[in-house]
């Protein structure tokens, strides 16, 4: 069982609106990651929302996937983690982590669970230029320990930190670190999604 979670719940203060309803090729953002990780091979993918909760969750009826609230989201990224990690499922082998603002293609995504799969590692997750980048993809075994992530301890980074030697590097070029924080961000990134 492969469950996953989009962590969609943040204020997109430097976008200036939802950045889970961007235009992405012709459909919001958010939808765009769920078919991506579905085709990639997942099970279940949960949507955690947030900041204008309301309008994502309208948009995302349209895509399978499981949205869940974080009633705190603007209390930080751990809290959407913990809300994610509640709501998958408890018999999941891998579970994979992405922001909403960080779209991977499919052929990616499965790359990176081919990779995870090929040996027993706690957590994968594609590297460029010597830094980590994203989606994270870790076991099951590590649930509980997304279940107790804080913000204080930096929240995911934490929980790779405390098994460091168990966390499997594989090269992920430019793709790995795609991260649409600002317009310009977005308006540099929109013509990569023609290859997307």
């Amino acid at each position: 069982m492969i469950s996953s979670i989009v962590l969609a719940a943040g204020l997109s203060s430097r976008m200036g609106q939802p950045k889970a309803l961007l235009d992405w090729g012709g459909e919001p953002l958010v939808n765009y990651q769920v078919k991506q990780l579905l085709e990639a091979g997942v099970d279940e993918v949960v949507v955690v929302l947030g900041y204008r909760a309301d309008e994502v969750s309208r948009v995302i009826r349209h895509v399978p996937c499981r949205p869940m609230l974080n009633a705190r989201y603007q209390m930080g990224r751990a809290g959407s983690l913990r809300v994610g990690a509640k709501a998958v499922n408890r018999d999941a082998d891998t579970i994979v982590i992405v922001n909403v603002d960080q779209p991977r293609p499919a052929t990616f995504i499965k790359s990176l669970l081919d990779a995870h799969a090929s040996g027993d590692w706690l957590a994968t997750r594609p590297v460029h230029d010597g830094h980590g980048g994203h989606p994270i993809i870790v076991s099951g075994k590590l649930r509980g320990e997304l279940l107790a992530a804080q913000d204080e301890s930096d929240g995911l980074r934490g929980v790779l930190r405390a098994h460091a030697d168990q966390v499997q590097d594989v090269p992920g070029g430019d793709e790995a670190h795609l991260d649409i924080n600002t317009p310009d961000d977005y308006e540099q990134a929109r013509p990569q999604t023609a290859s997307a």
